[in-house]
């Protein structure tokens, strides 16, 4: 590939950068044609072997025509990516080393759909935010527009997918069915055995104290009975 002087390149990880002219400069006792660029996102000055821009990833950025395609995989509205932490944001870094426009796009839109549930970890955070500047700063000398039109351009191309309304209110009422359903499912509540367990004793209990009560105060009602039956036969005889 060969370098113009103010042309835009894009280095993988740092996005979209301006190339400010080539330089041979001495390293590791060896001197060699370096390729200087400025990034577009900072202002930093990254220096490459020209021999080497190839192997490290530096390519022209995406065109015009390319455009639509990369709107298709932003507008994706149900990406799959691992469930488990580490391997999908080892999945992504991946994606982000190989400087392949397309599979940042799909970096950017699996990021915005945990962001969208308010999933995203501060690592995956960072990798998301880094990941739209790189990507907006693609899209913007692609179009030839400044860089807030590039970032609408972006965010359009999510809302016909993950950021859609339709994605949003169908994740809100998927989970208003699970507690609906979760609630339907939930048992009577029953009186609790023990409490059950326990009164019937008691109850016993009451009904023994309460015969025996019966039981003592008839006894000395029979007892005077007799007595004064005694006391009429004895009267009598005399």
């Amino acid at each position: 590939m060969k370098f113009t002087k103010g042309e835009t390149v894009i280095y993988p990880q740092h996005g979209a950068c301006v190339v400010k002219g080539t330089k041979k400069m001495e390293a590791f006792g060896e001197k060699r044609e370096y390729l200087i660029l400025e990034t577009v996102i900072n202002e930093m000055v990254l220096k490459v072997p020209v021999d080497k821009a190839d192997e490290v990833g530096v390519r022209p950025p995406v065109s015009p025509d390319e455009l639509e395609d990369l709107v298709s995989v932003l507008a994706k509205p149900d990406p799959r990516v691992p469930s488990n932490w580490s391997r999908r944001f080892k999945n992504h870094q991946e994606k982000l080393k190989s400087g392949d426009v397309y599979q940042v796009a799909e970096v950017v839109r699996n990021l915005a759909a945990r962001n969208r549930d308010a999933a995203l970890s501060a690592a995956e955070r960072t990798m998301y935010e880094r990941a739209r500047v790189n990507l907006i700063s693609e899209i913007a000398p692609a179009l030839k527009v400044s860089a807030e039109a590039a970032e609408d351009y972006l965010d359009d191309a999510l809302a016909k997918g993950v950021l859609s309304a339709g994605g949003s209110s169908k994740a809100s009422a998927g989970a208003a069915d699970s507690s609906s359903s979760s609630a339907k499912k939930e048992p009577a509540k029953k009186p609790p055995a023990k409490k059950a367990a326990a009164e019937k004793p008691a109850k016993k209990t009451a009904a023994k104290k309460s015969t025996a009560k019966k039981a003592a105060a008839v006894k000395p009602a029979k007892k005077a009975a007799a007595k004064k039956a005694t006391a009429k036969k004895t009267a009598a005889k005399k």
